[in-house]
């Protein structure tokens, strides 16, 4: 006997939602661009209370590497999260963030503008008839196509069918 899922209702997942059933390894996508302003680093100094200098003060910033203020490494995932969410694939069947690995390459100044690119890497079924799991190799790259951070996502999905 097989076992059945109900797909969950039209006007709850979103037109671009894929189900674990429809990626494959290799699929890929670039999400939407966004510019990098003083509001981003203020407001995630303000909610993280992370004010190293760094971030908030540009005469203390003029003198590191980086020659100015930078965005807090956290703030690039988070932003990236919601890049890659504006996709829409997610929308209405992810079901959990299981976990990640991120790499910090290189700084986000205010007024880059950056994007994400991900790419299906592999994907497994679980014991549950009614999810899997997808891994996807993330990047976030600026305006010069740098890679700033990176990593691989690790993602469960509900199934179109069992």
């Amino acid at each position: 006997m097989s076992a059945s899922v109900s797909i969950r209702s039209p006007s709850s997942v979103g037109p671009n939602a894929r189900y674990f059933d429809d990626f494959a390894v290799g699929d890929e996508w670039t999400s939407p661009r966004r510019t990098i302003c003083e509001a981003d680093v203020a407001t995630f100094a303000g909610f993280s209370g992370d004010y190293n200098p760094i971030h908030t003060d540009e005469e203390y910033a003029k003198t590191t590497i980086f020659g100015g203020r930078i965005l807090h490494g956290p703030a690039g995932f988070a932003i990236a999260c919601g890049l890659e969410f504006r996709l829409g694939i997610k929308d209405g069947t992810a079901t959990a963030f299981l976990g990640m690995t991120w790499d910090l390459k290189g700084p986000i100044r205010i007024g880059d503008t950056i994007h994400v690119y991900q790419r299906v890497t592999s994907k497994r079924e679980t014991k549950k008839a009614d999810q899997g799991i997808v891994n996807f190799h993330v990047v976030l790259r600026n305006q010069r196509n740098e890679t700033l951070q990176e990593g691989e996502w690790k993602i469960m999905f509900l199934r179109r069918t069992t």
